[in-house]
């Protein structure tokens, strides 16, 4: 499978795994680095779904500041 997903900013991508990562921890679901293939939906649809939740917040945040 290829993944067509393509980074608006590639240099972003060391901090978006790590953010993966850390959101992950948060929700308490237990990545390992390379392939995980074998979490649930669900799982991987919580971790997407708050790390969109924190960037929003965040771009949010960034808004409100300027």
């Amino acid at each position: 499978m290829t993944n067509t997903n393509k980074k608006v900013v590639p240099e972003a991508r060391e901090s978006l795994e790590k953010f993966k990562y850390e959101v992950a921890n948060e929700v308490g679901v237990n990545l390992k680095n390379g392939y995980n293939g074998n979490i649930s939906a669900r799982d991987a649809g919580r971790i997407g779904g708050n790390m969109v939740r924190k960037l929003i917040e965040q771009a949010e945040s960034q808004m409100i500041n300027k």
